[in-house]
């Protein structure tokens, strides 16, 4: 896998590949300090691109409209210092497939790669619930296939975690997900802490984002694997 990372101050360039570098030992990175170093590289067909919005030379949001343009194929992740919601959907407009402020931590920015890698846009929780970025920017948030969506559930999560993680996208505490299920709330903790490995978030709101938003495609696959998991029960 080939992820090119474009900044111009190197301490961050520096901390991103460490941190990438968890994804697996085949990963190869391409680094970019100026413009035309980063329209070279991403001409090399990487598999991701980190792209700095304050690059040296570059004007608002254009270098980022350029890549879009002559790569459109490219899953670009812009990298900023900034959190205005304005900026953040203008950005997403343009196609990119994840928005990462800078003053996140470094599990965030794992967490958000692996996420578009498998498909899906991260956009920050800070703007999820404020006006206008409902509806299509939610939408945009996960991988979008049903049935990859499904398979994974299928294959990496017990009966009872999907069932937890059915009720948890109802919106459900864990006192009352144990009490439908008839479990402790420890043990709800538990099958939680697996499903969030599984889903790659952090905490159960981030979880409830990702089944919940495209229309409730992963709500849907979340009922249809517990429904399968009944029937081949019987």
């Amino acid at each position: 896998m080939k992820i090119l990372i474009a900044d111009d101050h190197a301490l961050i360039v520096a901390a991103v590949q460490a941190k990438l570098a968890q994804l697996g030992e085949d990963v190869e990175f391409r680094c970019a300090g100026r413009l035309d170093e980063l329209f070279a590289a991403a001409g090399e067909a990487p598999d991701l691109a980190l792209v700095d919005l304050a690059m040296p030379g570059a004007r608002d949001c254009e270098h980022i409209a350029r890549l879009r343009e002559r790569h459109p194929a490219l899953p670009l992740i812009v990298l900023s210092g900034s959190d205005d919601p304005s900026l953040i959907r203008a950005l997403l407009d343009l196609g990119v497939r994840g928005y990462l402020p800078k003053a996140y931590n470094a599990e965030i920015l794992l967490s958000a790669v692996r996420l578009v890698l498998v498909g899906g846009t991260y956009i920050p929780p800070i703007v999820l619930g404020l006006p206008g970025f409902s509806g299509s920017l939610e939408k945009a948030a996960l991988p979008h296939d049903s049935a990859d969506a499904l398979e994974l559930l299928q294959r990496q999560l017990t009966e009872r975690q999907i069932e937890v993680l059915r009720l948890l996208s109802q919106g459900k505490p864990n006192k009352l997900i144990a009490r439908e299920l008839g479990i402790c709330e420890g043990t709800v903790k538990i099958h939680l802490a697996a499903v969030f490995r599984v889903l790659k978030v952090h905490n159960r709101t981030e979880a409830v984002v990702m089944v919940n938003s495209l229309d409730g495609l992963y709500g849907d696959a979340v009922r249809d694997a517990a429904a399968a998991r009944g029937h081949s029960a019987r």
